[in-house]
This record gives structure tokens, sequence and C-alpha cells, in this order.
């Protein structure tokens, strides 16, 4: 049985509680009384039917290597949101290990890589307990800072300027203001954080995936930690529809928040608002805004979807690579049967190393050259060093096969 959340950490006992009623941050999802509710449950099916389809459309021996691409996407695109711009390029080297020789760049790489690190361990099925348990929750966070680099975990406090040491999983022992919103006392956070646990576990696939939205702003409004609160609720949203659609981390939410982080950004400080007036639903919130952000938020899933699966359409994907490929042949970057390389892994998905001297027409000894120049390239990668080879999508060729993905470094 789960034990209580004060039973698990001695140190938030110390930690003022201003006795809150829980009902402050009702409503936790839309009401059945909502106007929009059916319309937006609506969008939710859609967005099942959409990202399900989308996997099944990809061939298996490109999954892995998409989920590779997509997890450094999405850590480039959360980051951007705080502010910190560190280019998948960048990321890439820092995962091979090579970092940049400036301080601050390098921080940045390390934060990247624990980041990727994090959602490695999510997708691979890290969480055992609930998706909106404290234990979830505070090791998201735990793992996250506990990567990062000294220098970045220090805050400064707004009204004494005092430097405050953020602790790995550790609950925030003061109070913090972001934006407008004076987030509950510290003490009470962990009641908080058992009522929303206690309601959204209890919510079945559908209603989860309605409260997609919800529980990703609630999570911000208790505000648990003093700092890194984004980046655990975007990979805590992250973990809910990869478990909740099985997208097989094929697509990221992060992209569309912040390609409209304006949008995103208003949209929590309106969730933020108290009821308006009668009509505004029976909790202290606004479900208004509410309803409103669950609209942009399940549209902006669809909208990352739709985007990856032009993307990833068979015959361009293969058109572009194939016109890249000659391109490098004609300057010199790349063996003539390269091409011929790349044109039977696109058509098969995979191919043994056996295979290749066949396909080539070449002894075994050049075909192991051949290959290994598409290897170190990073065009080409296998799970293990003598098993079949699939094509990789390095993040310095993303710009040329796989175009809007991100920028260009």
């Amino acid at each position: 049985m789960r034990k209580n959340i004060s039973d698990k950490r001695s140190d938030i006992l110390t930690a003022i509680d201003r006795g809150e009623n829980l009902s402050l941050m009702e409503p936790l999802s839309l009401s059945e009384k909502s106007i929009q509710r059916k319309e937006l449950t609506d969008l939710a099916m859609e967005l099942v039917a959409k990202s399900s389809g989308f996997r099944r459309s990809l061939p298996s021996a490109i999954q892995a290597s998409l989920a590779t691409m997509v997890r450094a996407m999405n850590c480039y695109y959360s980051n951007l949101i705080e502010g910190h711009d560190t280019h998948p390029i960048e990321i890439e080297r820092a995962l091979q290990g090579n970092y940049s020789s400036d301080i601050k760049k390098r921080n940045l790489q390390k934060e990247a890589k624990a980041h990727i690190a994090v959602q490695e361990w999510i997708d691979a099925g890290g969480i055992k307990d609930s998706l909106f348990s404290y234990e979830a929750i505070s090791e998201i966070h735990r793992r996250f800072c506990g990567l990062l680099p000294e220098d970045l975990l220090w805050v400064e406090d707004p009204e004494s300027k005092a430097k405050i040491k953020v602790i790995p999983g550790q609950l925030r022992q003061s109070d913090v203001k972001v934006g407008n919103h004076i987030a509950i006392s510290p003490g009470a956070v962990p009641r908080f954080l058992a009522r929303f646990d206690s309601f959204y576990t209890a919510l079945g696939k559908s209603e989860t995936l309605l409260a997609l939205a919800a529980s990703h702003h609630r999570l911000l409004w208790i505000h648990p930690f003093l700092d890194g609160n984004g980046r655990v609720a975007r990979l805590m949203s992250h973990a809910i529809t990869l478990n909740v659609l099985d997208t097989g981390s094929m697509w990221s939410i992060a992209r569309g928040l912040a390609r409209n982080v304006t949008r995103y950004k208003a949209h929590l400080a309106n969730c933020d608002s108290s009821r308006r007036n009668d009509l505004d639903g029976r909790g202290n919130l606004s479900e208004e805004a509410l309803a409103s952000f669950v609209r942009f938020f399940l549209e902006t899933c669809i909208d990352q979807i739709n985007f990856m699966e032009k993307l990833m359409q068979p015959e361009l994907l293969r058109a572009r690579i194939l016109l890249w490929a000659r391109e490098e042949i004609e300057i010199g970057q790349l063996p003539q049967q390269a091409l011929q390389i790349l044109e039977a892994i696109l058509y098969q998905g995979e191919i043994s190393r056996g295979e290749m001297a066949g396909i080539l027409n070449v002894t075994d000894r050049h075909a192991r050259r051949l290959t290994s120049v598409l290897i170190e390239r990073g065009i080409l990668i296998s799970d293990l060093p003598k098993s079949s080879l699939k094509l990789a999508f390095p993040a310095a060729l993303a710009h040329r096969w796989m175009p809007g993905l991100f920028p260009p470094e």
C-alpha cells in the first residue's frame, strides 16, 4: 500500500501549512454539465484515432530511430519554453560526450542530456506507480535535477534576492509567486498532491485524455518544487499520452507548445483565474478557462501528429533522403554505393550485415567498409555490434530529411 506523503519525507513537516481548502483547485476536470464537454470529447476521440493511425503507418524498423530523434526534439522544445536554447545537434554531441568549451553552453548541454535521460526512463516503463502519484512526480524531478550541473541548481528569491539551492525530488519549503498566481503554502503541497493523485488516477483512459490539459495546469498551479515544475509537467504529460494513447514516442506535444508559447502561457495564466459567474462552473477556478485550455492542448496534439505524418510519408521521406545522398556522392562525401544501401534500407526497413555483400555485389570486406562509412556518419545504426542495420535520423541531417522538425543549427 502506498504510504502517506508525510510519512515518506520528514523534511516537509517543517514547511508551513496555512490550511488551504482542497476545493481551491477545483474543478480538476470538465464537469458533466459543461456545455463544451461533448465537443471536446469528440476532439479527444479524434486524437486517439490520429495517434493510433500514425503509429500503425510507420514500419517497425523506423519507430525506434524516430523515437530517439523525437526525444531530442522534445527536449529541445521543452527547454526552449524555459528560455534555454540548446540545438538538437548540440544535444546529440552531448549524448556522445562531446561538450562545448563554453561553460554556459556545456551546462545547457548537460541539462538537455538530463531531460533525455528522464524521458528514456519514462519510455522504458520506469514509472511503476500511478502517473499522477507523488512518487512519480518527485522521481521525475529527482532524476532530472540529479543530473544537472551545480550552476543550474540555484534560484533567486525574488523578495530577499537570496540564493536557494534546488534539492532533487524535494518539495519546496517556501512560498512562491508565478506571475499573478500565489501558490499554496509549502506545507499544503502534500495534501494537494494527494488529492491530485486520487482524482486523476481514478479516471478511465478516455476521461484521463480529456483531463490531460487540466492535470498539466493543476500540477503547475500546485507548484510542488522550487524550480523545474514546467519540465516535470511536460514530462508527465508525455508519460500520460504514452500510456493512454500508446504513442511509442512518435510525436511531441512540446514542439506544439513551444511554437505557440505565448498562447500556451496565456492559457496557463487564464486557468489560474477564479470562477467568473454562475455560468462558469461550480468550482473555485474558471471552468470556461479550463475548457479553452483543453481545446488548445488537444488541438496542439492533433496538429503535431498531422505534422509528423506529412514528414514521414514513405515516398516523400525516401525522395528527400535519396536526393541528399546523391548530392553527397556528387561532392565526394559518400561512396557511390551508399545510394544502393540507402535504397535497400528504405525499402526493407532493416538489413542484416550478412545480406549487405549480396545486395551490393561486392566482397564481405568491401561491404563492411561501405557500411562503416554510413555508421560513422550516424546514418545507419544497429542495436548490437553484429545485429541488423537500420536507418537513423541524425540531428545534423534533420533539416534536409525532415524539414521543419526544428530550425537549422
